[in-house]
C-alpha cells in the first residue's frame, strides 16, 4: 500500500503556505464532517485523511520530516539525523519525489552495514529499524505526550455574544470513531477563537499526558447586527415622522428590549450610543452598542396622492443642496 500524500490529500501544491492548507482543510472538514454525512463510510474515511493531513501539514516540524522522510519520519521515537546518516552512508538512499525514504540499494548491504562496520554478518531487522526510531537494543521506551486534536464549530452570531454550552462532534483520528463532548462557549467569543480542552486529545505513550483538544470557532453572520472588536453595532430603521419629530423606538439588546431615543431631525445614518447594552466580557464588563439609524419610506401605494402631497411640501423645506459637500 503506497504512502499518502498529504498533499493531494488537502488538494494543496507542496509550496503552500499556513493559511492556504488551513483554508482548504477548514472547506473540506464541513463538507465531510459526520454530521453532515450520517452512514456515509466514504464520507469518514475521507474525513479522516483531511484530519490527518492537516494535523502533519500544520505542524511546521511535523511537515518538515514529512517532506523529507514521509510518514515514516512522523513515527514515534524516529531519530532524523541516524536516518541521514544511513542514507550518507550508502549512498543510493534517496527521498522519492512523492515523499518517503526508500533505499535504492540492496537491503542485505543495508543490513549489515547497521549490524557494525565491514562486513558483517546480515543482524536482527528489528535492530536495524531500532536503530531508526531511537529504541535498539535495551533502551526503554520513551514516555511521550498524547497528539492534540483539531476541529471547528460553527456558533449563530448571537450564541457566540451570549455564550453557554455547546456540543461538539469530532473524528477521534486514533480509533477513527466519532466523539462528542459538551463544551463551555465564554460570553462575547471572537470570530477564528480557539478553545483548549485539556486532556481530550490522543492519549499518551508509555504514561505519558494525553493530548489537547483544539476547537476553533467560527461565527456565523447576523442580518442587522455585527461587531468591530468589543463594540455590538446595528442597523434600526425608524419612519420620516421619528426621524423629524423625534420618538422613543423599542430596540433588542443582548440584555433584553431597551427605549432608543430619537431626536428631532435626526438625519439617515446618524449613530446612537447605548451604554452597557452590547457584549459581556469577562468578570462583568460590557460594552456598548451603536444604532446606526436608517429612514424608510413606505411601501403601501394606496395613500400615494397623500405622500406625494407631503413629499411636495418636504421638498420646500430643502434651503441648500444636501449633497454639495459629496465630493473627491
Amino acid at each position: 500500500m503506497s504512502e499518502p500524500d498529504f498533499y493531494k490529500v488537502l488538494g494543496v501544491s507542496k509550496t503552500a503556505d499556513a493559511p492556504q492548507i488551513k483554508a482548504a482543510y477548514r472547506k473540506l472538514a464541513r463538507e465531510l464532517h459526520p454530521d453532515r454525512n450520517p452512514g456515509n463510510k466514504s464520507a469518514e474515511d475521507r474525513f479522516k485523511q483531511v484530519s490527518r493531513a492537516y494535523e502533519v501539514l500544520a505542524d511546521p516540524k511535523k511537515r518538515k520530516l514529512f517532506d523529507e522522510f514521509g510518514e515514516v519520519g512522523l513515527k514515534e521515537g524516529f531519530d532524523p539525523e541516524q536516518m541521514r546518516q544511513y542514507q550518507r552512508w550508502g549512498g543510493g538512499a534517496n527521498v522519492p519525489r512523492e515523499g518517503g525514504f526508500q533505499w535504492s540499494g540492496n537491503l542485505e548491504d543495508l543490513l549489515r552495514g547497521a549490524g557494525g562496520s565491514g562486513g558483517g554478518s546480515v543482524g536482527d531487522i528489528s535492530d536495524i529499524f531500532g536503530n531508526f526510531t531511537g529504541r535498539a537494543g535495551r533502551r526503554q521506551p520513551r514516555s511521550m505526550p498524547g497528539r492534540d486534536i483539531e476541529t471547528s464549530i460553527t456558533l449563530p452570531f448571537m450564541e457566540a455574544i451570549r455564550g453557554g454550552e455547546k456540543d461538539v462532534s469530532f473524528q477521534d483520528p486514533g480509533t477513527g470513531r466519532p466523539k462528542r463532548l459538551r463544551i463551555r462557549v465564554p460570553a462575547g467569543i471572537e470570530d477564528g477563537h480557539t478553545l483548549r480542552l485539556r486532556g481530550q486529545g490522543l492519549e499518551g505513550t508509555n504514561g505519558g499526558p494525553p493530548g489537547d483538544l483544539m476547537v476553533k470557532v467560527d461565527i456565523g453572520p447576523h442580518p442587522f447586527l455585527w461587531r468591530e472588536g468589543r463594540e455590538l453595532h446595528m442597523k434600526v430603521p425608524v419612519t420620516v415622522p421619528e426621524a423629524w419629530r423625534g420618538a422613543k423606538v423599542l430596540v433588542p439588546t443582548p440584555q433584553g428590549e431597551v427605549s432608543l431615543r430619537i431626536p428631532p431631525a435626526t438625519q439617515g445614518g446618524a449613530i446612537l450610543r447605548l451604554k452597557g447594552k452590547g457584549i459581556t466580557f469577562g468578570r462583568g464588563k460590557t460594552g456598548d452598542l451603536f444604532a446606526h439609524i436608517q429612514i424608510g419610506i413606505p411601501k403601501d401605494t394606496s395613500h400615494a396622492e397623500g405622500i406625494t402631497d407631503a413629499i411636495a411640501a418636504l421638498e420646500k423645506a430643502y434651503d441648500h443642496d444636501i449633497r454639495a459637500a459629496l465630493k473627491l
